[in-house]
């Protein structure tokens, strides 16, 4: 479906037409009307599905179409990171380029300065505020938002806010609310905890599911049965493989991504890395220069596995095993996104076979066990099952030794 199929304003297909938006994604196609239309949505999506473009074209509309108070907040977005709110402040602003429409990211982790940014947009109206919850909350808190105004509320990322332990700021956010206004809750997974959220929250809400949670058919997915010092040659012997444009590597902790990051600019990769204990503005540079392509290889905890839409990444190289399955569908939806093909490796220790196990069976099928190289000596045998008393493994395998290249090495 294409987008002036739609019947959207002038002002903003001039938006569309300028960020090369085309055709309509099936996320796309099946939520504008609906939105247009003024219905509460529960949405079902996984990562890369166009969902940011679904809400965020329709919300631009009835905001230009229809009258509203320019000196009041008249949409809110709640995100559960930094980076997704300056993402989709981005798309905005690139969007809205042909229109009046005013938008501001409210986040926490700034100096001073922004926080006087956020208030006076807060105090004085801004049509779209994109916020992450405890800095909105920061703000409530102080009395001058103003609110009264209202009329869309837009929930991303849902399921992640309430894993981050949200519920409650989510909450105290919407009772500062007009009762009556469209609501729009978007998430990648429906556990029983946000259904319940949701009928607290949606009138008469339509639901929408436009995936199942599993990784698109045309990532390559494999996995390395490897001992854990092991995982740093193979990153290594992986990466120079071939001359890879844009590969994030995941790792479950802080200390990894530090280590690993140092190990692959000792081999003179062109790497950098992202977590927690790093400033915003050294955040958003190395975001920046990845997405450019002046950097090659992202290391990074999974504060970049949602929500961050960076597109053709070659290669996602799991350095340990996520710790659910939805964890593992989020950091390998970082590669195959839209159109293109990608590659998703996983490196999966002894202690983790279990953990991996457990992700093969919400997958419905086993993930490729690809070859190590000889040169990394005996490896594990891939057997997860309990292990008995005494260390051993509980059926036959013991360790084997593998030969030639990793399977699907020279895949783009």
């Amino acid at each position: 479906m294409n987008f002036s199929e739609f019947g959207l304003d002038e002002r903003l297909m001039e938006g569309i037409d300028a960020m090369g938006y085309t055709t309509a994604t099936p996320v796309q196609e099946m939520v504008m009307q609906p939105i247009l239309d003024g219905k509460d949505l529960i949405v079902s999506a996984q990562t890369g599905t166009g969902k940011t473009a679904a809400f965020l074209l329709p919300l631009m509309n009835k905001l230009i179409t229809i009258p509203h108070d320019a000196h009041h907040i008249n949409a809110m977005v709640i995100v559960p990171t930094r980076e997704l709110a300056v993402q989709i402040a981005q798309a905005m602003e690139g969007i809205s380029y042909f229109t009046s429409i005013s938008s501001i990211a409210v986040y926490g982790g700034g100096d001073g300065n922004s926080f006087g940014i956020e208030k006076k947009a807060l105090s004085e109206g801004c049509d779209v505020v994109i916020c992450t919850p405890g800095r909105m909350i920061a703000h409530l808190n102080m009395g001058y938002v103003k609110l009264k105004g209202l009329k869309y509320l837009i929930l991303d990322e849902a399921d992640r806010m309430l894993d981050m332990g949200f519920h409650d700021d989510i909450m105290k956010i919407i009772s500062f609310l007009p009762q009556k206004r469209q609501n729009l809750l978007f998430s990648a997974t429906m556990p029983m905890k946000m259904r319940e959220m949701a009928r607290k929250i949606l009138v008469d809400p339509l639901e929408i599911n436009i995936a199942i949670s599993k990784p698109p058919e045309k990532i390559v997915q494999e996995a390395f049965i490897v001992y854990e010092p092991q995982k740093i040659p193979l990153v290594k012997y992986i990466l120079h493989l071939k001359d890879f444009q844009s590969v994030i590597v995941f790792c479950s902790k802080k200390q990894n991504v530090k280590q690993l990051t140092q190990e692959l600019k000792r081999a003179k990769l062109s790497v950098e890395e992202i977590h927690s204990d790093l400033d915003q503005n050294k955040r958003e540079q190395v975001l920046l220069d990845f997405r450019n392509k002046k950097l090659k290889v992202l290391v990074a905890t999974d504060i970049l596995s949602r929500g961050i839409d960076i597109e053709d990444i070659d290669l996602v190289i799991n350095y340990d095993v996520p710790n659910d399955g939805e964890d593992y569908v989020h950091r390998i939806g970082r590669t195959a996104r839209a159109s293109s093909e990608g590659t998703a490796y996983t490196f999966v220790t002894e202690k983790e076979q279990q953990k991996f196990a457990a992700i093969e069976a919400l997958l419905e099928k086993s993930v490729t066990k690809a070859q190590v190289p000889a040169q990394f000596g005996e490896t594990p045998a891939y057997n997860p099952r309990p292990m008995r008393s005494g260390g051993g493994n509980s059926g036959g395998g013991g360790k084997r030794r593998f030969s030639g290249p990793p399977r699907g090495a020279n895949r783009r």
